[in-house]
């Protein structure tokens, strides 16, 4: 069983058990993946922030509802996400349908779709390229190299604010880079 998966199983039991701290640990570890395909399923910031949200207080409120024997935290918060993300797209399209009358619907693009689009992973990584060296750093660490903002800041050697701080404007920057898509 590979480390993050175990440490997973880990985690749900203390979540189960209810501490607080263990909940906190997976929402820094899959927050950016569950806000990342919301946003881009709704294509709305301030939505994808609301159902992001909504998934981990669900987790929160009825961690049983997770079978590790059946899959990983990672992908049943992403199922679960993905989901509330249609759902609202949906949602959407029948008041607006109501509102401005019949129109036809095209539906979201499919998860394995909107989680491995090559294309838009080169556009991505080049952008991460182009940021300074301390932001890059940052970057890799937390998103491709899975760590958490506190890992990071070990890793490197500075203070855990620092390593928000700039996780924040690589975050940023990036987005001002790569434009509203």
């Amino acid at each position: 069983m590979e480390a993050p998966v175990a440490d997973d199983r880990l985690l749900h039991q203390r979540v189960v058990g209810g501490d607080e701290d263990a909940l906190g640990e997976i929402y820094d570890r899959y927050a950016a993946l569950i806000f990342g395909l919301v946003a881009r399923v709704t294509r709305d910031r301030a939505v994808a922030e609301d159902i992001a949200q909504e998934v981990f207080v669900t987790f929160w409120e009825r961690p049983l509802a997770f079978d590790p024997d059946r899959g990983s935290l990672r992908a049943w918060l992403a199922t679960i996400a993905h989901r509330r993300a249609v759902d609202h797209v949906r949602s959407e399209e029948r008041r607006k349908a109501t509102v401005l009358g019949p129109r036809v619907y095209e539906p979201p693009a499919e998860l394995a779709e909107t989680v491995l689009d090559a294309d838009e992973a080169l556009r991505v990584r080049a952008a991460v390229v182009a940021l300074p060296d301390g932001l890059r750093q940052v970057i890799e660490l937390a998103y491709y190299g899975g760590r958490t903002y506190r890992q990071v800041a070990e890793d490197l050697g500075i203070p855990e604010g620092t390593a928000k701080t700039r996780i924040r404007l690589g975050l940023r920057k990036l987005a001002e880079s790569l434009g509203e898509r």
